[in-house]
């Protein structure tokens, strides 16, 4: 028997324990306005942040700060905003990338279109937003702008972030 996506979303844990990273070479905890936007829209919807952080746009520290969530068992989510760009200094794709188990390519694709048909057009080709699993947590990457945080936030993490892990815990 097929379950519909509402039964799948009745059976997913109320409680998702996140961490939000800034990747940003320049920000602070006092100009960071991304990053609170994403604790306050997680915070509003029901969710937990337990871990914020801001890490240097750099390949080898994005990786390192995933590879120490994963581990710590406290951190079931970790969303990531900046450096998904296509500037020389932009790595978080890859450093993600690289540690996935599973991507969810959807994420990206919804995100480009969304950010087309709903914000920045063409220039949207620009995102390389990126989504998937490190063992059971899931991640979700996405661009630095407020605007971009937002979108991501609203139109797609928030509505399935619980159905992810029920997914991801699923036996």
């Amino acid at each position: 028997m097929i379950r519909s996506v509402d039964e799948h979303r009745k059976e997913a844990p109320r409680e998702v324990a996140c961490m939000v990273v800034t990747v940003s070479d320049t920000r602070t905890p006092e100009n960071d306005a991304s990053g609170q936007l994403m604790k306050q829209l997680l915070e509003e919807n029901g969710y937990n942040v337990v871990k914020y952080t801001i890490v240097k746009d750099e390949y080898d520290g994005i990786r390192q700060l995933l590879r120490e969530a994963v581990t710590s068992r406290e951190v079931e989510a970790v969303l990531l905003s900046g450096g998904t760009g296509i500037a020389p200094r932009d790595t978080t794709l890859e450093a993600v990338r690289s540690l996935l188990n599973k991507e969810m390519p959807g994420f990206g694709e919804i995100f480009r279109y969304l950010s087309y048909t709903e914000d920045i057009g063409p220039a949207a080709i620009l995102s390389r937003a990126v989504a998937g699993t490190i063992g059971n947590m899931a991640v979700f990457s996405m661009p630095g702008s407020q605007g971009a945080v937002k979108l991501a936030m609203e139109k797609i993490i928030l509505p399935e972030l619980r159905h992810v892990m029920r997914e991801i815990y699923k036996k």
